[in-house]
């Protein structure tokens, strides 16, 4: 008897780009996947929030996509990096999308909020080369507010990927009024050096260049009226960090 078909492993995905220097060292084939349960004040793709709104693509598709590209993301010491949206919200799609670039030899790197880190496995992310870990706050009432969501899981998530010994880029996005409390940020700095995995901090200066995306969808901007931080205070905000022996940039 024959034995039945292995179904393909699909998932909703958005959209994929090629980027240097954002997403992980050298030039990326960056993969955007659909949903994200968190619904930041910031968010720079409100598109990308609903899995409904994504398309349904197998791992072959993507990987063939990719293969257009290896020479090109290779000899620039890349690889490839699955975004969102959140890409532990479709853990099985995403798992076998690293194991496939790991048995291709490219490197992989995962961009997480780390709020569904439990979903995981140890499998996936010994597929994972570096995980872009975001952590939007270090005050959990200051994480509700720009999240809706708890920061536990997030911090929880960090400790463990210490354990498997995974490296990690922090990323942290500066909103003046939000995200640049000097206490949270020496508090978030004292538990990044207690890490012994984290490569680099990366402060990301909060920016309005997804508002279009508001407008075209009719929902409204929350930070429309935020203003940009300005190069003082990213650079006080990085030296901080750095005074805890973390390398930001």
């Amino acid at each position: 008897m024959k034995a039945p078909a292995v179904p393909a492993v699909t998932g909703r995905t958005h959209s994929w780009d090629l980027s240097t220097g954002v997403d992980g060292p050298g030039t990326r084939f960056v993969l955007f996947v659909s949903g994200c349960p968190l619904r930041c004040l910031y968010c720079a793709n409100p598109d990308t929030w609903h899995m409904r709104d994504g398309r349904e693509t197998s791992v072959d598709e993507v990987m063939a996509e990719i293969g257009r590209y290896r020479d090109f993301v290779t000899t620039a010491g890349g690889g490839v990096t699955i975004t969102g949206g959140e890409p532990l919200l479709q853990p099985a799609f995403t798992g076998s999308l690293l194991r496939r670039c790991k048995e291709a030899g490219l490197h992989t790197a995962l961009d997480t909020s780390g709020f569904l880190g439990e979903r995981a496995s140890d499998e996936l992310l010994a597929d994972t080369d570096l995980v872009l870990l975001d952590i939007k706050a270090f005050h959990a009432p200051t994480y509700r507010r720009l999240t809706g969501a708890r920061l536990a899981p997030t911090l929880g998530f960090a400790t463990r990927l210490d354990r498997l010994d995974v490296p990690v880029y922090i990323r942290y996005v500066l909103v003046p009024g939000l995200t640049d409390d000097p206490s949270a940020i020496d508090g978030l700095g004292a538990f990044l050096a207690g890490l012994g995995n984290v490569d680099r901090v990366d402060v990301l200066p909060f920016h309005k260049l997804g508002a279009h995306k508001y407008d075209a969808l009719g929902i409204d901007f929350p930070l429309r009226g935020t203003p940009v931080p300005d190069p003082a205070l990213t650079e006080r905000v990085r030296g901080q960090f750095r005074e805890h022996g973390l390398r930001a940039v």
